[in-house]
C-alpha cells in the first residue's frame, strides 16, 4: 500500500475524531452516533497499522 492511501486513512481518522468530538460538545450527545463513530475510527485506525 503506498503512502498516499496511509495519508487518506489518517485524514479519515482526523475527521472521524473531530465529528466525536464536534458530537460530545453538543449540549445533549447522541450516544448511539459517538458509538457508531468510535467503531469506524478503530477500523480506518487497524487498517492504518497493518501498513
Amino acid at each position: 500500500m503506498d503512502s498516499s492511501h496511509v495519508s487518506a486513512l489518517q485524514l479519515k481518522h482526523a475527521g472521524i475524531e473531530r465529528q466525536i468530538h464536534d458530537e460530545m460538545s453538543r449540549p445533549m450527545p447522541d450516544a448511539a452516533l459517538i458509538q457508531a463513530l468510535k467503531k469506524r475510527k478503530l477500523r480506518l485506525k487497524e487498517e492504518i497499522v497493518r501498513f
